[in-house]
């Protein structure tokens, strides 16, 4: 059973007295362990994908099975939910809280969680997080005395805290430098060899994209290609899908 499957996924959007189509039929299935990067220029779409991928939006037609089970048109309260026990996210702003330290900004999840776990387990957890991220030593630092590739640790972090069968993460080397962000994907390349996660990544570069075992291209609001890197950072792979990025 794969762990995401989209059916014949389209989502419009009214503007003014236009519609908006983001997404024009969409199918695809990402299985158990995959690393699927999804590319695609500004107004492709990829965004849109995002949002249903994380339960942050509906779709207009078609189906979204997660895990199995269709999501397309749970309530509010049963999608937040979902996204609480199954999936996490990473952003490219990290998004930490500026005032708490890293352990306790990986600890954010946990207090949404039913029941609640006390506060001793939620510390214990929140440090094993980071212990996986190798910031053992930095669990009482606040954001601003990390650097930027360890603050994004962190929300990876904060991400697997409640142990999530699926990583979102939409643009996560989007404010760092070129070596923080490859630094970046390999450790989300060894976060699914060691821990089996699904991750599924939003980007434009054709170069991070290239670090997934699979990218998928999107433009107008289609898929245009899906190819198999190869062990990931697959240059041919980065060579296919730039004109798509930078279209």
């Amino acid at each position: 059973m794969p762990v995401i499957s989209f059916q014949n996924l389209k989502k419009s959007y009214a503007l003014g007295e236009n519609t908006v189509h983001a997404l024009r039929g969409v199918s695809l299935d990402i299985e158990a362990g995959e690393f699927v990067t999804i590319i695609g220029p500004s107004g492709s779409g990829k965004s849109t994908m995002m949002h249903i991928l994380g339960c942050l939006d509906r779709p207009t037609e078609g189906r979204y099975l997660l895990n199995g089970k269709d999501v397309s048109n749970l309530s509010r309260d049963e999608l937040a939910e979902v996204r609480n026990k199954q999936i996490g996210f990473v952003f490219q702003g990290f998004n930490l809280l500026p005032r708490t330290t890293a352990a306790e900004n990986v600890e954010v999840p946990l207090l949404y969680s039913r029941p609640v776990k006390p506060a001793a387990q939620r510390r214990e957890a929140s440090i094993a997080a980071l212990e996986v991220m190798g910031l053992g030593e930095r669990t009482d630092h606040l954001p601003n005395q990390l650097s930027g590739g360890q603050q994004q640790r962190v929300a990876i972090a904060r991400a697997l805290v409640n142990e999530p069968t699926l990583i979102l993460a939409d643009e996560p080397t989007g404010n760092l430098d070129s070596k923080t962000s490859m630094e970046v994907m390999r450790t989300l390349q060894e976060l699914r060899e060691r821990r089996g996660i699904t991750i599924v990544l939003i980007t434009h570069d054709a170069e991070v994209a290239s670090y997934g075992t699979r990218t998928v291209a999107i433009r107008d609001g289609l898929i245009v290609s899906d190819v198999v890197n190869s062990g990931g950072n697959a240059v041919g792979a980065s060579q296919r899908v730039a004109s798509i990025a930078t279209a």
